[in-house]
């Protein structure tokens, strides 16, 4: 069995086949499906998901970087009592984006400390969004571990070193459809001096489809092909892919 670590499978883009989305995730071995926030319009869809399917989808709770402004406080105010309910395995989607727009730099990193803030309170890992920002979310990182602080840089796509840093702060990095593309050699040929046991498998859906359903909807059936280009990758079987990968997810969010 597969577990898809990120998905945004409560937006607006799965709202007319929903159902046939769910049963192709579980025909593909995909029995839990993770579900980091986006901002406070996106809260009640993603618990109302959970509520509906609480076998199959996992809720987090987080403002994303690319919804910061300068209210980011209000935002996290009407986010933070969501982390009563005992349901809630992570702090996330989190983190920086400086590839979009750079206006809101700061606001990011001041809204991140906070929600890295919760995690160390609540005892939860947070989920990491570090576009054209990975040294910058490693040096945070660095800065706030402590010994307990725990997660993953959703969307990897650094280098070996920065993989090497993310692994001695104790984090794992998130590997999606990127990895299939022909084009991202580069990320093949990282992962070769990445062990198994700091992976997670992740879809991001609705974006980043993997090959060869590029540029269409993403969804948590496509995991499997992830793992195929793992299994290449590590000369593994995709049993093993599968099982390494579910474990590496189970320990690190709490899930059973």
């Amino acid at each position: 069995m597969f577990i898809d670590t990120h998905a945004h499978t409560y937006t607006d883009k799965f709202k007319d086949d929903l159902d046939e989305v769910i049963a192709l995730s579980l025909s593909a071995n995909v029995d839990k499906v993770l579900l980091p926030n986006i901002d406070s319009l996106t809260i009640d869809k993603l618990f109302s998901l959970c509520d509906s399917y609480p076998e199959h989808f996992y809720p987090m709770v987080g403002l994303h970087p690319c919804s910061v402004n300068d209210a980011y406080k209000n935002e996290l105010n009407k986010l933070e009592p969501y982390l009563e309910d005992e349901r809630v395995i992570a702090i996330g989607e989190t983190g920086t984006d400086l590839y979009w727009d750079q206006t809101y730099k700061d606001q990011q990193f001041q809204a991140l400390e906070i929600q890295i803030s919760w995690a160390l309170d609540l005892d939860l890992p947070i989920v990491l969004h570090s576009r054209d920002s990975i040294d910058m979310s490693i040096d945070i990182i660095s800065k706030f571990q402590n010994g307990s602080l725990r997660g993953v840089f959703h969307c990897f796509g650094g280098s070996a070193q920065q993989a090497q840093q993310i692994m001695d702060l104790g984090f794992f990095m998130g590997i999606g459809g990127t990895v299939t593309f022909k084009s991202n050699k580069a990320l093949r040929e990282t992962l070769i001096h990445v062990p198994l046991t700091s992976i997670l498998l992740e879809t991001d859906a609705p974006y980043l489809t993997p090959h060869p359903y590029r540029g269409k909807r993403n969804n948590s059936s496509y995991i499997p092909l992830i793992g195929e280009t793992l299994s290449n990758i590590y000369e593994e079987p995709i049993e093993n892919i599968a099982q390494v990968t579910s474990l590496n997810a189970s320990k690190l969010f709490g899930l059973s």
